[in-house]
């Protein structure tokens, strides 16, 4: 059975979503779909907009056959940590043969031959990458400005086509780990139709970014039926239900008492020991706590930006200090180490057979419950879990440990 690995976060899986589905199985021609998904806390700092069960539904409703979690240590982290723990966590089934990820040109191709140069990290790049930092750009544009720098010098420049763009600045990371690895999974790409990455306004009569669709959602009122045209009926389906149980849709104003009860109680010394807090940022954060006219994470997350500090990076920032990830907790040789371990959140029939065969070819144990083991890793993500349990309208202590408690999805 040839399988194909996607690495999502499906916030919320929408008609974008499914035609990635559907066109990484056709190219690569793929018996089976594995997806790495983000749990309750994404990439950009966001908490998610539903949980990581609902979402596991969403996906194997649309034609995924296993969902595994990407924990948070690395779900919530810059591109080249989120693309190194995914991919880390396909290599480490032994059952993955493939990876197919979204990107603004679709080629691959030459996004490995920027990533065949840049595997080794050239000091000189690494000279570079540092001075720009210094400088103030955030870590994507420096990185890209770096390689675009050092490709140029070496005649290369057509080579570094795109890399400020969000989906190729992931590619790139994606093929640098496999690299990293010493993976024989095998990458793809398929080009993004009529919606970028962020793209917060609607375009289309029926592809819009998750941005878009988080965005809807909010204006009007957290109501779901202006989804319809861009989704597919599952995901309606899953997030009426969740939205009637008071589980979703769940955004970062379901988080501010708590947020802002530790940025306000914790001095300064001790918020920067959190991970992300970086070059003073723990006295830029206490300054904007007194400039405050309402406890809105937004009004916060405007007070804090600047050229430097991007909203992204910010809420990833707060997101660790919400979660209580210290400096320690994730530091590189830790992140290095790949997955400790590999988090089942659901399958379909097809995805209960790549189960058994991952019994003999997993490098790591295969786990169910958060009860099956006690590695760092997965004690953060069942921590995350109650604290992403804390927003529901109409939550129940028990859904604090369901990590414990609730089986994997199946379809």
């Amino acid at each position: 059975m040839s399988t194909v690995g996607l690495v999502v976060e499906y916030n919320p899986l929408h008609n974008g979503h499914l035609y990635h589905v559907q066109q990484s199985r056709k190219i690569t021609d793929a018996d089976a779909a594995i997806a790495v998904m983000s749990g309750h806390f994404l990439q950009r700092g966001e908490p998610a907009i539903a949980d990581k069960w609902a979402r596991a539904e969403m996906a194997l409703r649309a034609g995924c056959d296993l969902v595994l979690e990407l924990p948070v240590a690395y779900s919530a982290q810059p591109a080249q940590w989120f693309a190194y723990g995914a991919v880390a966590a396909l290599a480490a089934t032994g059952v993955c043969d493939a990876l197919c990820f979204g990107s603004e040109s679709g080629d691959a191709a030459a996004l490995s031959r920027v990533a065949d140069r840049l595997a080794a990290e050239p000091e000189s790049m690494r000279l570079r990458l540092g001075e720009l930092l210094k400088a103030g750009l955030p870590y994507p544009t420096a990185y890209a400005d770096a390689a675009r720098e050092l490709l140029a010098a070496e005649g290369q420049a057509d080579a570094a086509f795109g890399l400020s763009q969000p989906n190729h600045t992931l590619g790139l990371h994606y093929l640098l780990a496999l690299r990293r690895l010493g993976s024989p999974i095998k990458a793809y790409s398929i080009r993004r139709e009529k919606s970028d990455y962020n793209q917060a306004s609607i375009t289309d009569a029926a592809i819009a970014s998750a941005t878009a669709l988080r965005k809807l959602i909010g204006e009007a009122g957290g109501a779901l039926d202006g989804l319809a045209p861009y989704a597919p009926a599952a995901t309606l389906e899953i997030l009426r239900r969740e939205a009637a149980a008071g589980r979703a849709p769940v955004a970062w104003a379901h988080f501010a008492r708590p947020l802002f009860h530790l940025l306000g109680s914790l001095p300064a010394s001790e918020l920067a020991a959190y991970a992300e807090v970086t070059e003073g940022l723990e006295h830029r954060i206490k300054g904007a706590l007194r400039e405050l006219r309402s406890w809105r994470v937004d009004e916060l997350l405007d007070l804090l930006k600047t050229k430097r500090y991007t909203r992204t990076k910010l809420q990833r920032t707060l997101a660790r200090i919400l979660l209580g990830h210290r400096k320690e907790d994730l530091d590189g040789e830790r992140l290095a180490g790949g997955v400790q371990y590999i988090r089942v959140l659901g399958f379909t029939a097809r995805g209960q057979a790549l189960l058994k065969r991952m019994k003999k070819t997993a490098a790591v144990p295969v786990v169910h419950s958060a009860a099956d083991g006690d590695w760092p890793f997965l004690a953060m993500d069942a921590r995350a879990t109650a604290v992403y349990a804390a927003a529901f309208a109409a939550g129940r202590p028990a859904d604090a440990w369901r990590d414990y408690t609730e089986p994997p999805v199946r379809v």
